[in-house]
Protein backbone atom coordinates (compact mmCIF):
# COMPACT_ATOMS: atom_id res chain seq x y z
CA UNK A 1 0.00 0.00 0.00
CA UNK A 2 2.76 2.17 1.17
CA UNK A 3 4.15 1.44 -2.22
CA UNK A 4 1.54 2.05 -4.17
CA UNK A 5 1.03 5.12 -2.48
CA UNK A 6 4.16 6.65 -3.89
CA UNK A 7 3.92 5.99 -6.88
CA UNK A 8 0.89 8.01 -7.46
CA UNK A 9 2.43 10.89 -5.45
CA UNK A 10 5.78 10.24 -7.95
CA UNK A 11 3.30 10.03 -10.81
CA UNK A 12 1.58 13.27 -10.00
CA UNK A 13 4.92 15.37 -9.38
CA UNK A 14 5.94 14.10 -12.72
CA UNK A 15 2.65 15.60 -13.94
CA UNK A 16 3.04 18.74 -12.26
CA UNK A 17 6.23 19.23 -13.36
CA UNK A 18 4.98 18.75 -17.04
CA UNK A 19 2.17 21.06 -16.52
CA UNK A 20 4.43 23.69 -14.71
CA UNK A 21 7.51 23.50 -17.81
CA UNK A 22 5.06 24.00 -20.41
CA UNK A 23 2.87 26.71 -18.94
CA UNK A 24 4.72 29.12 -20.15
CA UNK A 25 6.23 28.44 -23.40
CA UNK A 26 4.18 28.04 -26.61
CA UNK A 27 3.95 24.08 -26.53
CA UNK A 28 0.52 23.55 -24.98
CA UNK A 29 0.16 22.48 -21.09
CA UNK A 30 -3.17 20.82 -21.65
CA UNK A 31 -1.78 18.87 -24.35
CA UNK A 32 1.01 17.58 -22.92
CA UNK A 33 -0.77 17.43 -19.55
CA UNK A 34 -3.40 15.24 -21.01
CA UNK A 35 -0.22 12.78 -23.39
CA UNK A 36 1.86 12.63 -19.90
CA UNK A 37 -1.03 11.65 -17.83
CA UNK A 38 -1.60 8.60 -20.78
CA UNK A 39 1.53 7.08 -20.10
CA UNK A 40 1.66 7.37 -17.05
CA UNK A 41 -1.97 5.23 -17.17
CA UNK A 42 -3.56 8.03 -14.78
CA UNK A 43 -5.79 8.87 -17.07
CA UNK A 44 -7.77 12.15 -17.13
CA UNK A 45 -7.13 14.23 -14.38
CA UNK A 46 -10.16 16.04 -13.61
CA UNK A 47 -11.39 19.47 -13.34
CA UNK A 48 -9.92 19.40 -9.37
CA UNK A 49 -6.45 18.71 -10.55
CA UNK A 50 -6.43 20.90 -12.91
CA UNK A 51 -7.54 24.13 -11.11
CA UNK A 52 -5.15 23.02 -8.73
CA UNK A 53 -2.04 22.80 -11.00
CA UNK A 54 -3.14 26.01 -12.85
CA UNK A 55 -3.07 28.12 -9.52
CA UNK A 56 -0.35 27.24 -8.77
CA UNK A 57 1.09 28.15 -12.32
CA UNK A 58 -0.88 31.15 -12.25
CA UNK A 59 0.54 32.09 -8.57
CA UNK A 60 4.48 32.03 -9.97
CA UNK A 61 3.42 34.17 -12.73
CA UNK A 62 1.94 36.60 -10.52
CA UNK A 63 5.43 36.39 -8.71
CA UNK A 64 7.44 36.93 -11.64
CA UNK A 65 5.24 40.03 -12.60
CA UNK A 66 4.39 41.29 -9.72
CA UNK A 67 6.15 44.71 -10.21
CA UNK A 68 4.70 45.51 -13.49
CA UNK A 69 1.16 44.92 -11.97
CA UNK A 70 1.76 46.91 -9.14
CA UNK A 71 2.81 49.57 -11.58
CA UNK A 72 -0.23 49.26 -13.95
CA UNK A 73 -2.40 49.21 -10.63
CA UNK A 74 -1.72 52.25 -9.10
CA UNK A 75 -0.77 54.24 -12.29
CA UNK A 76 -4.33 53.15 -13.25
CA UNK A 77 -6.13 53.90 -10.31
CA UNK A 78 -4.06 57.75 -10.59
CA UNK A 79 -5.38 58.05 -14.09
CA UNK A 80 -8.85 57.77 -12.98
CA UNK A 81 -8.59 59.90 -10.28
CA UNK A 82 -6.31 62.59 -11.80
CA UNK A 83 -6.53 62.30 -15.44
CA UNK A 84 -2.76 62.78 -15.53
CA UNK A 85 -1.93 61.64 -19.06
CA UNK A 86 1.81 60.10 -17.38
CA UNK A 87 -0.43 57.51 -16.48
CA UNK A 88 -2.73 57.02 -19.31
CA UNK A 89 -0.50 54.24 -21.03
CA UNK A 90 -0.77 52.15 -18.24
CA UNK A 91 -4.60 52.53 -18.06
CA UNK A 92 -5.07 51.56 -21.52
CA UNK A 93 -3.06 48.52 -21.16
CA UNK A 94 -4.81 47.68 -18.69
CA UNK A 95 -7.96 48.25 -20.89
CA UNK A 96 -6.73 46.44 -23.50
CA UNK A 97 -5.74 43.36 -20.82
CA UNK A 98 -9.94 43.16 -20.25
CA UNK A 99 -10.95 43.38 -23.16
CA UNK A 100 -8.52 40.63 -24.83
CA UNK A 101 -9.84 38.66 -22.09
CA UNK A 102 -13.43 38.51 -22.96
CA UNK A 103 -13.23 36.23 -26.37
CA UNK A 104 -11.70 33.42 -24.02
CA UNK A 105 -14.02 34.15 -21.46
CA UNK A 106 -17.16 33.78 -23.48
CA UNK A 107 -16.06 30.56 -25.36
CA UNK A 108 -14.56 29.02 -22.79
CA UNK A 109 -17.64 29.24 -21.00
CA UNK A 110 -19.74 28.10 -23.60
CA UNK A 111 -17.58 25.43 -25.64
CA UNK A 112 -15.35 23.67 -22.34
CA UNK A 113 -17.17 20.84 -22.00
CA UNK A 114 -17.64 20.23 -25.98
CA UNK A 115 -13.83 20.74 -26.29
CA UNK A 116 -13.15 18.49 -23.42
CA UNK A 117 -15.40 15.60 -24.71
CA UNK A 118 -13.73 15.29 -28.84
CA UNK A 119 -10.32 15.86 -27.38
CA UNK A 120 -7.82 13.23 -28.94
CA UNK A 121 -4.18 12.68 -29.30
CA UNK A 122 -4.58 13.10 -32.95
CA UNK A 123 -6.41 16.44 -32.58
CA UNK A 124 -3.38 17.33 -30.03
CA UNK A 125 -1.03 16.35 -32.85
CA UNK A 126 -2.40 18.39 -35.19
CA UNK A 127 -3.02 21.14 -32.97
CA UNK A 128 0.66 21.24 -32.53
CA UNK A 129 1.35 20.92 -36.01
CA UNK A 130 -0.60 24.19 -36.39
CA UNK A 131 1.42 26.10 -33.62
CA UNK A 132 4.23 24.93 -34.99
CA UNK A 133 3.93 26.17 -38.57
CA UNK A 134 2.69 29.69 -37.36
CA UNK A 135 5.96 30.08 -34.77
CA UNK A 136 7.89 29.60 -37.64
CA UNK A 137 6.38 32.34 -39.83
CA UNK A 138 6.27 34.77 -37.39
CA UNK A 139 9.48 33.91 -35.53
CA UNK A 140 11.65 36.77 -37.82
CA UNK A 141 9.36 39.05 -37.49
CA UNK A 142 10.87 42.62 -35.53
CA UNK A 143 7.93 44.45 -34.54
CA UNK A 144 7.56 48.03 -33.71
CA UNK A 145 5.12 48.28 -31.41
CA UNK A 146 5.03 48.97 -27.23
CA UNK A 147 3.06 48.99 -24.66
CA UNK A 148 1.50 52.80 -25.47
CA UNK A 149 1.52 52.41 -29.40
CA UNK A 150 -1.91 49.12 -28.77
CA UNK A 151 -4.97 49.92 -29.92
CA UNK A 152 -8.14 48.51 -29.49
CA UNK A 153 -8.31 45.89 -32.67
CA UNK A 154 -5.01 44.32 -31.62
CA UNK A 155 -6.37 43.37 -28.02
CA UNK A 156 -9.23 41.93 -29.65
CA UNK A 157 -6.51 39.73 -32.52
CA UNK A 158 -4.88 38.41 -29.51
CA UNK A 159 -7.43 38.04 -27.32
CA UNK A 160 -9.24 36.15 -30.24
CA UNK A 161 -5.61 33.99 -30.51
CA UNK A 162 -6.13 32.94 -26.49
CA UNK A 163 -9.61 31.62 -27.14
CA UNK A 164 -8.37 29.27 -30.02
CA UNK A 165 -6.18 28.32 -27.56
CA UNK A 166 -9.16 26.37 -25.68
CA UNK A 167 -8.11 23.57 -27.71
CA UNK A 168 -5.34 21.56 -26.54
CA UNK A 169 -2.55 21.22 -28.81
CA UNK A 170 -2.80 24.61 -29.14
CA UNK A 171 -0.58 27.06 -26.98
CA UNK A 172 -2.02 29.67 -25.00
CA UNK A 173 1.27 31.77 -24.84
CA UNK A 174 1.74 30.50 -28.61
CA UNK A 175 -1.35 31.76 -29.31
CA UNK A 176 -1.43 35.11 -27.76
CA UNK A 177 2.48 35.48 -28.78
CA UNK A 178 2.13 34.87 -32.09
CA UNK A 179 -0.54 36.59 -32.80
CA UNK A 180 1.12 39.90 -30.92
CA UNK A 181 3.76 39.87 -32.97
CA UNK A 182 1.57 39.43 -35.84
CA UNK A 183 -0.09 42.72 -35.43
CA UNK A 184 3.35 44.47 -34.78
CA UNK A 185 4.69 43.72 -31.22
CA UNK A 186 7.65 43.90 -30.28
CA UNK A 187 8.90 40.74 -28.45
CA UNK A 188 8.94 41.84 -25.02
CA UNK A 189 5.73 43.84 -25.30
CA UNK A 190 4.23 40.70 -27.08
CA UNK A 191 5.72 38.43 -23.95
CA UNK A 192 4.09 40.91 -21.25
CA UNK A 193 0.48 41.23 -22.72
CA UNK A 194 0.69 37.50 -23.66
CA UNK A 195 1.28 36.97 -20.21
CA UNK A 196 -0.84 39.19 -18.45
CA UNK A 197 -3.59 37.88 -20.57
CA UNK A 198 -2.97 34.78 -19.13
CA UNK A 199 -3.49 36.30 -15.52
CA UNK A 200 -7.12 37.29 -15.54
CA UNK A 201 -8.02 34.28 -17.27
CA UNK A 202 -6.30 31.58 -14.76
CA UNK A 203 -8.21 33.79 -11.98
CA UNK A 204 -11.23 33.56 -13.28
CA UNK A 205 -11.08 29.84 -13.63
CA UNK A 206 -9.68 29.32 -10.27
CA UNK A 207 -13.02 31.72 -8.88
CA UNK A 208 -15.20 29.22 -11.28
CA UNK A 209 -13.81 25.64 -9.93
CA UNK A 210 -13.35 26.67 -6.34
CA UNK A 211 -16.69 24.85 -5.02
CA UNK A 212 -15.99 22.19 -7.16
CA UNK A 213 -12.67 21.90 -5.46
CA UNK A 214 -14.53 22.19 -2.30
CA UNK A 215 -16.84 19.74 -3.03
CA UNK A 216 -14.09 17.12 -4.19
CA UNK A 217 -15.31 13.86 -2.49
CA UNK A 218 -11.28 12.37 -2.21
CA UNK A 219 -9.83 15.63 -0.92
CA UNK A 220 -8.63 13.90 2.58
CA UNK A 221 -7.14 10.75 -0.11
CA UNK A 222 -5.64 13.15 -2.54
CA UNK A 223 -4.32 15.58 -0.30
CA UNK A 224 -0.40 14.53 -0.40
CA UNK A 225 -0.49 13.78 -3.70
CA UNK A 226 -2.30 16.98 -5.04
CA UNK A 227 0.18 19.42 -2.74
CA UNK A 228 3.33 17.43 -4.36
CA UNK A 229 1.74 17.82 -8.10
CA UNK A 230 1.13 21.65 -6.95
CA UNK A 231 4.49 22.18 -5.48
CA UNK A 232 6.18 20.86 -8.49
CA UNK A 233 4.11 23.03 -10.85
CA UNK A 234 4.89 26.56 -8.58
CA UNK A 235 8.68 26.16 -9.40
CA UNK A 236 8.56 24.59 -12.32
CA UNK A 237 6.73 27.39 -13.45
CA UNK A 238 8.95 29.92 -11.84
CA UNK A 239 11.88 28.15 -13.98
CA UNK A 240 10.56 27.69 -17.30
CA UNK A 241 8.71 31.30 -17.80
CA UNK A 242 12.26 32.52 -16.28
CA UNK A 243 14.08 30.50 -19.12
CA UNK A 244 11.58 31.79 -21.83
CA UNK A 245 11.94 35.12 -21.36
CA UNK A 246 15.35 34.58 -22.57
CA UNK A 247 14.63 32.62 -25.35
CA UNK A 248 12.08 35.37 -26.22
CA UNK A 249 14.71 38.04 -25.43
CA UNK A 250 17.11 36.25 -27.71
CA UNK A 251 14.77 35.85 -31.04
CA UNK A 252 15.19 32.22 -30.59
CA UNK A 253 11.14 31.25 -31.24
CA UNK A 254 11.95 29.33 -34.17
CA UNK A 255 13.08 26.01 -31.85
CA UNK A 256 9.72 25.24 -30.86
CA UNK A 257 8.81 24.77 -34.56
CA UNK A 258 10.89 21.56 -34.35
CA UNK A 259 9.25 20.52 -31.25
CA UNK A 260 6.11 20.67 -32.06
CA UNK A 261 6.37 18.95 -35.06
CA UNK A 262 8.41 16.06 -33.21
CA UNK A 263 6.01 15.62 -30.66
CA UNK A 264 2.79 15.92 -33.55
CA UNK A 265 4.80 13.02 -35.81
CA UNK A 266 5.54 10.59 -32.74
CA UNK A 267 1.41 10.86 -31.55
CA UNK A 268 0.75 10.04 -35.00
CA UNK A 269 3.01 6.77 -34.68
CA UNK A 270 2.26 5.75 -31.35
CA UNK A 271 -1.18 7.07 -30.51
Amino acid sequence: MIETDLIVILKMIIIGLVQGFTEPIPVSSSGHVMIASTILGLGEQGFTFAILTNTASLLAILFIYRKDIARLAVHSIKYVKTKDENYKSDFRFVCFVVIGTIPAAVLGVLLNDYIAENVSMTTIAIMLFITGIALWLIRNIKGVKEESDLKLKDALIVGLGQAVALTPGISRSGATIISSIAVGMKQDTALRFSFMLYIPVSLGGVVLGFSDFLNEPNKAELAIPYLSAFLATLFMTYFAMKWFMGIMKNKKLGYFTYYCFIVGVLLLIFF
